[in-house]
């Protein structure tokens, strides 16, 4: 599979999700370990949009354009999705300064609601959509939402 950055849509306010197989905390950061390759995203109405790019791509163009996540960070839930009556709750954050090293992605955080867990199993990160301006849209998406149009 590969990725279309030239879109011909001229913006997407795209939610974005990357999955771990878990995570640890520290001194205000959550650290997402055997983080995905793919960081994927999808758009409601009216562009319908799904695909994914690299989390490298995603971490790299995190400052890029008018209005970034890096001038205006964005909100973010993280999933827990462990099994039995000790699963934590999900956590609203606000993400700043990531730092990818092989598949360990590093954000710091400010907690908005929830409490983080010292350490947790596989969980999810669900972006907020707000702060980019143009998302690159991989052609399996787009090719995929051709197809569901198509009468």
């Amino acid at each position: 599979m590969s990725e279309n950055t030239e879109p011909q849509v001229d913006q997407i306010e795209a939610l974005f999700v990357q999955s771990a197989r878990g995570l640890t905390t520290s001194n205000g950061s959550v650290i997402f370990h055997g983080l995905a390759h793919s960081t994927l995203f999808f758009a409601d109405r009216p562009q319908r949009i799904v695909g994914h790019l690299t989390s490298r791509k995603f971490v790299d163009q995190w400052g890029e354009g008018e209005d970034s996540f890096a001038d205006d960070p964005p909100n973010a839930v993280v999933s827990f999705l462990e099994d039995g009556d000790t699963v934590p709750e999900e956590v609203t954050v606000v993400l700043h300064d990531p730092q990818l090293d092989g598949n360990t992605l590093t954000y710091k955080v400010e907690v908005l609601d929830g409490t983080l867990p010292v350490s947790s199993g596989p969980c999810s990160l669900f972006i907020d959509p707000i702060g980019r301006p143009l998302t690159p849209v991989s052609v399996v998406g787009v090719r995929s939402r051709e197809r569901r149009r198509m009468p």
